[in-house]
C-alpha cells in the first residue's frame, strides 16, 4: 500500500514540470497608470530624473538667500550713488555761489560799510575813509566768496576719493564724477579769485593821492 507505480511517479513529476512552466516568472517589468509598460532598466532612469529635480528644487531654495543679498546690495549701492550724486551737485552749486555771491556776501558786506561809517571820523583823510567805508566791505566780500569757493572745493574732492574708501568692485557712475570735476574746478577758480581780492591783487582800492 505504501508504494507508488511508475505511471504515478511520471504523473506526479510531469503535473510538477507542468507546474513549474506554468508558473509566472517575475521580471523587472511593471505597468504604468496609462498602460505603458516600464522595464527594470527604466525604472533606476526615472529615480535619477527624480532625484535630478529635487536637487534642482533644493538649489533654487539655498539660491534664495544669495538672490536677497543681491539685492540688498544693489539697494545699498543704488543708495551710495544717490548720495554721492547729491553732493556733487552741491559741491557745484557752491562753487557757483562762490563766483557770483550771495545774500551772506552781501549783508557782511552792508555791515561792515556801516561800521567803517561810524568808526570814521569826518576829519580822517580820505585813504582812511576809503579803506574803512569801501576796502574793508570789499574784502569781507571777497572772504565770504572764498569760504563758499572752499566749502565746494572740499565737497568735491570727497565725492571723487569716497569709491576708493568704499566696497570694491563699485565704479561711480560718470556723471557724479563730471559734478564732482565741475564743483572742484569751481571751487579752484573762486578761491583763486577770492584770494587776489582779499590781498588787494584784483580790483584793488584806487589811488587816492
Amino acid at each position: 500500500m505504501g508504494t507508488k507505480t511508475v505511471d504515478e511517479a511520471v504523473d506526479a513529476n510531469g503535473t510538477e514540470a507542468k507546474s513549474d512552466k506554468e508558473t509566472p516568472q517575475v521580471t523587472g517589468t511593471e505597468e504604468t497608470p496609462d498602460g505603458a509598460a516600464v522595464t527594470g532598466a527604466e525604472a533606476p532612469a526615472e529615480t535619477e530624473h527624480e532625484a535630478e529635480a529635487e536637487a534642482e528644487e533644493q538649489d533654487g531654495t539655498e539660491d534664495g538667500a544669495p538672490a536677497d543679498e543681491d539685492l540688498l546690495v544693489a539697494a545699498e549701492k543704488e543708495a551710495t550713488g544717490v548720495g554721492q550724486g547729491a553732493a556733487a551737485v552741491v559741491s557745484a552749486g557752491l562753487g557757483i555761489v562762490s563766483l557770483t555771491g550771495s545774500w551772506v556776501a552781501t549783508v557782511a558786506a552792508a555791515r561792515e560799510t556801516l561800521v567803517g561809517q561810524l568808526q570814521t571820523s569826518s576829519s580822517a583823510s580820505v585813504a582812511t575813509q576809503v579803506k574803512e567805508v569801501y576796502g574793508d566791505a570789499w574784502a569781507t566780500t571777497a572772504l565770504v566768496g572764498g569760504l563758499f569757493a572752499l566749502a565746494a572745493l572740499i565737497v568735491g574732492v570727497v565725492v571723487l576719493v569716497r569709491p576708493a574708501f568704499g566696497a570694491p568692485g563699485r565704479p561711480q557712475a560718470p556723471w557724479i564724477k563730471s559734478v564732482a570735476w565741475a564743483g572742484v574746478s569751481l571751487g579752484v577758480v573762486g578761491l583763486v579769485l577770492a584770494v587776489a581780492k582779499y590781498s588787494d591783487l584784483l580790483l584793488g582800492l584806487p589811488s587816492t593821492k
